[in-house]
């Protein structure tokens, strides 16, 4: 598991090593039912605390992408199509949100975002 980790970056470590697994489980990078590095193993890896990643396990587990089996471990959970899709449109209305910040800011009306946007979609309305 490759999680690459930003000092700079505003947001928290634990929520950097969450969205990177999230992003691989989404993706079919980490398949359902397999095994999670331990919460100390992981830390080590990353060079951060224990208590980061156990946040970041915790964090996974209670939106449902990790399950953790007392005594045996962390494995990614099943997903069920309709949490996948959820979980990816949330992130695309981040994405889009932030563009229409930016825009407003620098003066682009809705109509050009808009254009834009169908542009790089594809031109198709899918």
């Amino acid at each position: 598991m490759a999680i690459i980790l930003s000092n700079s970056s505003s947001k928290p470590i634990y929520e950097q090593i969450t969205e990177q697994i999230k992003t691989d489980i989404l993706s079919g990078a980490l398949e359902a039912g397999q095994q999670m590095p331990s919460i100390r193993t992981l830390a080590k890896e990353l060079r951060v605390s224990v208590i980061t990643t156990k946040r970041a396990y915790e964090e996974l587990e209670r939106d449902g992408f990790v399950e953790t089996v007392q005594g045996r471990g962390t494995y990614v959970a099943h997903q069920n199509a309709q949490l996948i899709r959820e979980e990816q449109l949330r992130r695309a209305e981040e994405k889009l949100l932030e563009a229409v910040e930016i825009a407003k800011c620098a003066g682009i009306t809705q109509q050009e975002l808009m254009e834009s946007l169908k542009e790089l979609y594809g031109g198709d309305d899918r």
